[in-house]
């Protein structure tokens, strides 16, 4: 049986966060991929509002953009201006603080997006 040079390759590293499994740099500096990292999936953005975990606090949860990574963070930016609340983008996941569920769907509907409510 032939093997592929194809060893477990570095994902994680404490010293440097997520890492390119292609060029085994981190994610920030990777040169193969230019950091176009879009997210695989149908093409439904997906918003959820979230409590767990954030002690007590209430999340509302957009993933599924597809977009690329520095198209999201510019998207994240004008959806946390829209909602007046702060807010995170981790991994391709927009997270704003508080529930704006329908104001995040009403915008993301205007800008053409496939939106679905996701979760109960």
């Amino acid at each position: 049986m032939s093997r592929k040079s194809t060893e477990a390759s570095l994902v994680y590293s404490s010293e440097f966060g997520r890492m390119c499994p292609e060029c085994a740099r981190p994610i920030a500096k990777c040169i193969c991929r230019n950091n176009r990292m879009t997210p695989a999936g149908d093409g439904v953005v997906r918003i959820r509002r979230e409590t767990k975990g954030r002690g007590g606090k209430t999340v509302t949860v957009i993933s599924g953009v597809p977009l690329d990574s520095s198209a999201v963070k510019v998207l994240a930016a004008e959806l946390k201006k829209i909602c007046g609340a702060g807010g995170a983008l981790k991994d391709g996941v927009i997270e704003i603080q508080g529930d704006h569920c329908t104001a995040v769907m009403q915008e993301l509907e205007r800008r053409g997006f496939r939106v679905k409510r996701a979760g109960g």
